[in-house]
Formats: C-alpha cells, structure tokens, sequence
C-alpha cells in the first residue's frame, strides 16, 4: 500500500520534494493534498503535480483523514507552530530542517510527537544519500582508523536574497546551511556530544550571521572544524581523517555524488530529474521519502539515521554558536 503524502506549502522545496517523489514506484509514495496559506496558489501547485485535493489553510490539511504524513516545506521560523499543529492532530511528520529556531522550540516538538505518539524527523536530507551510507560503513569498518579531524564546508553567494539575510525571516547562514556541516560531523561522532564549541564570525548588517566558523573538541584529541557562509561561494567538500586513511566528499557535501576513500573515488549517480529542479541534486530527496516510508512500514516513531537526541544535539550546537556571535531571533528567551 503506498505511503500517503500531504504537502504543507507550494514553495520551491516542496515542488522539488514532489518531483523527487515521482522518481519512486507509485505504488509506494502517492501525494494526496497539498496545503498553502491561499487556495489559488494551492490549487495551480496542485495541478501542476497532479495532486487531487488543494487547500487553502494548513488547518485543513491536519484534518485530512487520508493522510499518512505530513512534508512540511514553510518557512522555518514557524515550523514549531505548523508542526504543533500537525502533531497535535496526530498526524506523522517530516519537517524540512532546521527543525525549529532554537533548542526549545525543538525540545517542544519531540515531546508533542512522543506524547501524541507519531514519528517525527529533520529532514537532513544528506543522511540518506548513499554517499553517507557507504561513509557510516567505512567508519563502521575502521577503513581509516581512528577519526582524528574531521573538516567540512558550506559556503553559497546568496546574500542578496532576502530569505537568507532578513532576521524576521530566519536568514542567517547557520541555519539554512552550516547546519549541514554540523550534522556531518555529529554522524562521523556517532551523535557525540562535544566536550567544547568554539564559534567566530561576522554579522551581516541585518545581524544575521554571514560567515562562520566552528570548531568542536572532542575528547581524545579529535576535532571538528567547520564553516559556512553566504556571502561567498566554496568548494563545500568534507573531509574525515584517520589514523589510516582519509575520507573525502569531493563537492556538495550536503548532497553528494561520489566519495574518495585513500585516492579511490566512487560514483552514485542521481535518479533522473522529469522537471527542472530549484535545488541541487533535489531527485536524492526521493532516498529521505523512502526512508520515512521503511520507517513508518516498521512502526518506527524516529529515524534510526536522524534521531531526534541528533536534531536536539544539532540545535543546542547551534544555539551556543549563535550566543557565541551574539545572533538573537525574536523567538529566543535563553540566548
């Protein structure tokens, strides 16, 4: 029986979501409504994907009894009112990241899942990518020892757009970006809480942050360093280094196609796009859906691969390095 999807928003990501689900047995994965904030844009985002019902408020959608669960793609700085929202209506739910704004909002999040017992998860895309698979082996398989630094980067000339600069909007490179870096290195450490973050960076004029760089201690000397911006782009490689070896992300480390261990590289080449795309190699979103597919086939209330102690891990990093930079949203208390 196929996994019953509703859409929440008619954005960019969500358009590329339902074409990256098209690229999976229909059989399997079927998007049954859709659900903007004005019917029109709903109705012709509809249209455009084939979808049968459009709604015009999300209120809607959290009724709709014919829905397995729920892909929210709205701006992050409400996803802890939407998600609440969908949660409270039991409705199962993948959240595109980050989760919410800040440590609270998630921790609010995971407790409403587990008290109304549905799955939730992060949509860390990245996680579910072959390319990360065949690292988690790797690193199961000590190919290169013992993991000593790890490195890893993310860097989009985008500051022009007013999503990723305008603090009302949640702007800010860390948590539309460097968050990817970060998860990268909590998945080398196996959900390892750091024993020390280190932040330093620059403030847009808008007080977002624009460039910044992380270092996370581990102990037995092992070290994360980390940095992303929007004011530039970089060759956004990673790399984990070993006692024995080196793993290397040679480009688009948040969605890769290849990986290099020791100077081998091996290639995992993308489901082909239909339609054109928004985002880079958006068709690997099809390897997240399917994933939240097995997961709820299982009963599974979290992903085995995105658990919700790594989005809580994720977001508290994230909060000490805003602290750090003295980057404040309207919907931090504690910071």
């Amino acid at each position: 029986m196929a996994t019953k999807w509703g859409i929440c928003s008619a954005g960019k990501i969500s358009h590329d979501f339902l074409v990256a689900l098209q690229t999976l047995p229909s059989g399997d994965h079927q998007a049954v409504a859709v659900a903007a904030r004005d019917l029109k844009r709903a109705n012709e985002f509809a249209q455009s994907h084939k979808i049968m019902k459009a709604y015009g408020s999300y209120e809607e959608l959290a009724k709709d009894a014919n829905i397995d669960i729920v892909y929210v793609g709205v701006l992050h700085t409400v996803h802890r009112d939407v998600v609440l929202m969908f949660l409270k209506n039991k409705k199962n739910v993948l959240c595109e990241k980050p989760m919410a704004m800040n440590s609270k909002e998630v921790e609010e999040l995971i407790s409403a899942a587990k008290k109304y017992d549905v799955f939730i998860m992060e949509g860390i895309w990245s996680r579910f990518f072959p390319v990360y698979g065949q690292i988690r082996t790797l690193l199961s398989q000590k190919a290169i020892g013992d993991v000593k630094v790890v490195r890893a980067e993310f860097g989009s000339n985008q500051y022009h757009v007013p999503r990723a600069v305008q603090k009302e909007l949640g702007g800010g490179a860390l948590l539309d970006i460097g968050c990817y870096c970060i998860q990268f290195a909590l998945m080398v450490f196996n959900g390892e809480r750091p024993e020390s973050v280190t932040a330093k960076g620059f403030l847009y004029e808008t007080g977002v942050d624009e460039t910044v760089t992380i270092i996370l201690q581990y102990p037995g000397k092992r070290q994360a360093i980390l940095t992303c911006t929007i004011m530039v782009a970089m060759p956004n490689q990673a790399a984990i280094c070993g006692s024995k070896g080196m793993i290397q992300v040679p480009t688009c480390m948040w969605c890769p196609t290849s990986v290099i261990l020791n100077g081998e590289e091996t290639k995992f080449p993308l489901p082909p796009s239909s339609k054109p795309m928004h985002f880079t190699n958006s068709t690997g979103l099809s390897y997240e859906a399917e994933h939240v597919r097995q997961c709820l086939l299982k009963g599974l209330k979290e992903s085995p691969l995105m658990s919700l102690a790594d989005s809580q891990l994720l977001a508290n990093i994230m909060e000490e390095v805003r602290k750090q930079l003295g980057v404040r949203f309207p919907q931090d208390t504690s910071l």
